[in-house]
């Protein structure tokens, strides 16, 4: 292996790896911003302190695709409407429960470009007796997302496990560079929605 296939395969490496700590980043800053809130939202932990995505270690060509993960979701909630138990959140569907969502698409096979969607779902439902948290339902995020997300800004989504309602707001990933931008880009839009619902 030549010297400059090793180094770009490193370069490569570090720059992905690079990327998702900058996600991460933006994502806890995110998280802060909405814990300052007189909501005082807290960060959604469907099965520990993560976010939710989709991932294969399957060697045939479709799951090879999603060796890397390329969208990442995170829920935010107001802590009133959840309790934390053994490092994770439950989330019930009360009347009126109102979810924050932070979804971010590096790319797909649609070929966007990467952008990053805030917003507020409502009217949530779960079709199944056995799904009794929103946690349950954050795996819908991961393999159903084409659907979910087919009509941004807006999401009026139904299918045999879920239903609910949403708005967002999508913005260019790289847009949001500073901390201003994600206070102006993507919390303050979030809330406008939440408050308003």
């Amino acid at each position: 292996m030549s010297k400059k296939l090793l180094d770009q395969a490193a370069n490569s490496i570090e720059f992905v790896q690079k990327l998702f700590f900058e996600i991460s980043y933006l994502i806890k800053e995110v998280e802060g911003l909405l814990g300052q809130e007189d909501e005082k939202f807290i960060i959604g932990r469907p099965s520990g302190y993560h976010v939710t995505n989709r991932t294969s270690s399957g060697l045939e060509p479709l799951n090879v695709d999603i060796w890397l993960p390329k969208t990442f979701t995170v829920f935010f909630c107001r802590e009133e409407d959840t309790t934390t138990k053994k490092g994770q959140t439950i989330t019930p569907f009360a009347s009126g429960l109102k979810i924050l969502i932070l979804d971010i698409a590096l790319s797909n096979k649609q070929g966007i470009k990467p952008r990053i969607a805030a917003g507020c779902l409502w009217d949530i439902k779960s079709k199944r007796k056995d799904h009794t948290k929103f946690e349950y339902l954050m795996w819908e995020f991961a393999y159903n997302r084409h659907k979910i997300f087919a009509n941004l800004p807006k999401i009026n989504y139904e299918d045999s496990y879920m239903e609910c309602q949403g708005e967002f707001v999508v913005k260019n990933l790289f847009d949001i560079n500073d901390s201003e931008s994600v206070v102006k880009k993507l919390v303050e839009p979030m809330l406008k929605i939440y408050r308003a619902k």
